[in-house]
């Protein structure tokens, strides 16, 4: 397989989904919208709308996609039909490997709130952690209803990504259902500083 091309600058998540997304067949940016939206991806991997255009410039400019036909319907804007090149069926391939191999720390927002924890007092972390369990009992409930929806009609190879996002959710459910516990019971526990108490 070709390893000439490896800049960095389209190795975006909507870059990745349009590579894949043309594996399957051509299509228009409308239908790849479309497509993402169907299967919950845009969701899962938090695509903005505006970075679809911007993904396809690049790849285009990378030669990994080359438009291959523009129609008009009735007054409708004209769209452009793209399609994957043998570079970026190369491309997609070497991508995903590195991907599927290779864990990457990916440091989140509520990592973030876990280090300043203690900023907080105990009885006030515990309170808007169990808002957080709701919020995953919630989430967890939307992602089952996704993947019995698509999964049944399509196939699991549709939603594998919709089933891995749930099996983190429930185990980051568990484990902060956890730490609630160690927090009423005093085994988690801190002295709120001065500095930090908000209370007047």
């Amino acid at each position: 397989m070709s390893t000439r091309w490896r800049r960095p600058v389209v190795r975006t998540l909507w870059s990745l989904a349009v590579l894949g997304l043309l594996r399957e067949r051509p299509m228009h940016p409308y239908e790849m919208q479309r497509q993402l939206s169907l299967r919950h991806t845009d969701q899962l991997l938090g695509l903005k709308r505006g970075s679809l255009y911007h993904a396809i410039r690049d790849l285009e400019r990378a030669a990994l996609i080359e438009p291959i036909e523009t129609s008009r319907e009735g007054r409708r804007p004209e769209r452009t039909v793209y399609h994957l090149t043998a570079l970026g069926a190369d491309e997609l391939v070497l991508w995903l490997r590195e991907l599927l191999s290779t864990p990457l720390a990916e440091p989140s927002h509520f990592m973030a709130a876990l280090a300043y924890i203690p900023k907080i007092s105990p009885a006030d972390a515990a309170e808007q952690l169990q808002h957080r369990c709701v919020n995953l009992e919630v989430g967890i409930a939307a992602l089952q209803a996704v993947e019995r929806a698509i999964g049944e009609l399509v196939g699991r190879t549709a939603v594998v990504e919709v089933e891995y996002r749930r099996s983190l959710m429930q185990a980051e459910l568990s484990w902060v259902r956890g730490l609630i516990d160690d927090l009423h019971s005093g085994r988690f526990t801190w002295q709120l500083s001065a500095e930090s108490s908000t209370e007047t």
